[in-house]
């Protein structure tokens, strides 16, 4: 039996950084993997891919370009699956060989195959030639990540009805298109595939997408996606769905009837924890395959941590890698927070929306007194080169005190811009840094002055 120090479930973007953080300190980690390369989720079918087919879809498509230069403009006439797929592949196994380079590098042992416990401190690794490897380890993190959530009314074949797994699996592109789900994985592929031409009908229970982002940016996104071509039925929930041959059929409990040519289920994530013998461990997950844990990511026995998708909220890769090395860090007697309330959204349907800190409702419901600024695009020389008249930057201060209390972008760029505002949130900058400041021109960034300076005359 082998003994080291830590010993990590999961090679995604929690169990990655947990696992090189760990190596960083001197100590000796086993970062198993049940596929065959390591990445988990993110890599296979979670924001990577999403994002690249993304980026190919606004390339083909010359989705930005037509403000320019008309609305019929494309890059490729007819796009298929193929090309979309072709710059997937590429940035897929490009970013494998830097994650694997990245654990070598560091001395991290790599074990494929799938895990479980046989103890508090003892982990069996099922290999591909099916023999059992067992380790000891001080430390256990557990960053299993999540898989799509799945409804029994549902009768998924992979191939005209799909989870967000199988969106890669497709053969051709829809005309008609029926997603379940409008959380933030559903909305971001009901951008992507609209963009393609694709008629898609956003299907939700809830009376609203997104309702945690501000309320004037959730608006103006909405505005574009309709535009866009994208019916919403909200306040409405899939009864059944059924596979009719030529066309797919989903009823809702107010017996509505959509018709579509495939459907993609985005109803949620379900944690990946039911295979670990848990209670081999001592531990527990809730009917999500989710885990508790305390603000050192701890769960219930002290030596196991857990980060990234199956502890739930906020679930972005973003703030799984920061779990992953503050689990890690914590560990082995090392310092450092999570500072939950100042790390970004960002969401990339299009156009990209981003934000960091407060919005206007919980301001509002606080009793903080606010003023807000905003610069559009099209006021900003940067927004008409690039062809995207329709951005905004926004700003909310302080009214008293002047820092900046929450920043929210939408449209070209947003999840780059709004580290700005960020830094300037950590630092507790007022809006006299934005006012008093030279920004490139011309630039995106330039939007903070012009917004700074819409909320100052304001005050003034």
């Amino acid at each position: 039996m082998e003994k080291v120090d830590l010993v990590v479930i999961g090679t995604g973007p929690a169990g990655h950084r947990a696992a090189i953080q760990a190596a960083k300190l001197g100590k000796s980690v086993v970062a198993i993997e049940r596929r065959t390369f390591v990445g988990g989720n993110l890599v296979n079918a979670g924001s990577i891919p999403s994002k690249t087919l993304r980026q190919a879809v606004l390339y083909l498509t010359g989705f930005f370009e037509r403000n320019i230069y008309g609305i019929t403009y494309s890059v490729k006439e007819k796009i298929t699956v193929s090309d979309l797929m072709f710059r997937c592949e590429h940035v897929i196994k490009n970013e494998t060989d830097v994650l694997e380079v990245q654990l070598s590098r560091n001395d991290v042992k790599p074990l494929h195959g799938e895990a479980r416990f046989e103890g508090p401190h003892n982990v069996a690794v099922t290999l591909e030639d099916g023999r059992d490897e067992v380790i000891e380890a001080d430390y256990v993190i557990i960053a299993t990540g999540s898989r799509p959530a799945r409804s029994p009314t549902v009768p998924f074949n992979g191939q005209t009805i799909f989870d967000t797994d199988g969106v890669y699996m497709l053969k051709e592109l829809p005309k008609r298109l029926a997603i379940v789900g409008a959380g933030v994985i559903g909305v971001e592929y009901a951008c992507i595939f609209a963009a393609l031409g694709i008629d898609v009908t956003l299907i939700e229970q809830r009376a609203e997408m997104l309702d945690f982002i501000d309320e004037e940016i959730r608006e103006a996104l909405s505005y574009h996606m309709r535009e866009a071509g994208i019916t919403f039925r909200f306040r409405e929930e899939v009864a059944e769905v059924s596979d009719e041959g030529d066309r797919i059929v989903a009823r809702t409990r107010s017996r509505k009837t959509i018709l579509a040519d495939h459907l993609l289920y985005a109803g949620g994530r379900q944690g990946n924890t039911d295979m670990l013998n848990l209670e081999a461990a001592g531990l527990e997950a809730d009917h999500r395959g989710r885990l508790k844990v305390n603000e050192q990511f701890q769960t219930s026995a002290p030596h196991i941590y857990a980060c990234g998708d199956v502890v739930g909220f906020p679930a972005l890769a973003a703030s799984s890698m920061e779990q992953g090395r503050l689990a890690a860090r914590h560990a082995f007697g090392e310092g450092g927070s999570f500072n939950s309330h100042l790390f970004p959204y960002g969401i990339y349907t299009i156009p990209e929306t981003s934000m960091v800190g407060r919005n206007e409702k919980e301001l509002s419901e606080a009793g903080i007194p606010y003023e807000i600024g905003v610069a559009r695009y099209r006021e900003i020389a940067r927004g008409q080169i690039i062809g995207d008249p329709n951005g905004l930057v926004k700003l909310l201060v302080h009214a008293d005190e002047r820092t900046i209390l929450g920043v929210h972008v939408l449209g070209t760029g947003a999840s780059e811009l709004v580290h700005i505002g960020q830094t300037a949130m950590a630092l507790n900058g007022t809006l006299d840094f934005f006012v008093d400041n030279v920004f490139n021109y011309p630039t995106l960034a330039e939007c903070y002055k012009v917004a700074a300076l819409d909320a100052y005359n304001k005050l003034s």
